[in-house]
């Protein structure tokens, strides 16, 4: 059986370490990688695991990259700390380690579904998949600052099983999440994207609006699928701005 380091980045997350802690009780080696923390998200770490490593954030791809070349075990499942393992999803993990299958591949894609103002989330595009399980030596994260995934060298299998994922605290949390994320990704786009036009300011915000809201179904979540598509309209309307102010040195 090969065995399994879980990774899991950390920073603030007190109302989430234990739950996530929890549901990744089968793994052979357990990491926290922390971003200095100021809650006691360390404190309960500790009761799962010694090994915690700590770490300035820069952006979330550079956090894990740097992560994953210190675990023991070739074989790595990356968990957030809003997410968790399913019951179904670890048996299926711990069916894969077992078996002479898992070598043939470098990753697996693993479904997802999502939970958001306290409704399970069915449309609208937010039941994804995502790269979780991988060889340490194969696999590394793309260098963005927002939303980098795993580089698919296409050897990746897929699982069955899925991923829980809960991103929400509050409201007014998930704003401030999309504002950070915007000032994020304003310096992804910034080279590749020309001069700003209304283009960028209305038909993309709206764009987003109508491919969540109507192309995806998100309408079929009454307000919930309502308020991710214009959540979804404004952290593009709002990425442009930033563009904006980055380019003129204004905060």
């Amino acid at each position: 059986m090969k065995k399994l380091t879980v990774i899991i980045p950390t920073f603030n997350e007190s109302h989430n370490i234990d739950a996530v802690l929890k549901s990744i009780d089968f793994a052979d080696e357990i990491m926290v990688v922390d971003s200095y923390s100021t809650d006691n998200t360390v404190e309960l770490a500790k009761k799962y695991t010694d090994f915690i490593i700590q770490r300035e954030y820069e952006y979330s791809a550079s956090q894990k990259n740097w992560a994953i070349p210190q675990a023991t075990h070739e074989w790595i499942l990356l968990v957030d700390a809003d997410e968790r393992v399913t019951s179904e999803l670890k048996s299926e993990i711990l069916a894969l380690l077992k078996s002479a299958d898992i070598s043939k591949k470098d990753g697996y894609w693993i479904p997802r579904t999502s939970h958001f103002m306290g409704k399970d989330v069915k449309f609208g595009g937010w039941n994804d998949k995502v790269i979780r399980l991988f060889r340490k030596s194969k696999c590394k994260y793309q260098d963005k600052q927002v939303h980098a995934e795993i580089i698919d060298n296409g050897n990746i299998g897929k699982l069955n099983s899925k991923l829980y994922h809960n991103t929400y605290v509050t409201f007014d949390h998930h704003i401030e999440k999309l504002n950070r994320y915007a000032w994020l990704q304003a310096h992804d786009y910034n080279k590749k994207t020309g001069t700003l036009t209304p283009f960028h300011f209305i038909v993309k915000p709206c764009w987003r609006f109508f491919k969540h809201y109507i192309i995806q179904g998100g309408f079929r979540d009454g307000v919930v699928g309502l308020v991710i598509a214009y959540n979804h309209s404004y952290a593009v309307f709002m990425r442009y701005v930033k563009i904006w102010l980055l380019r003129r040195n204004l905060k």
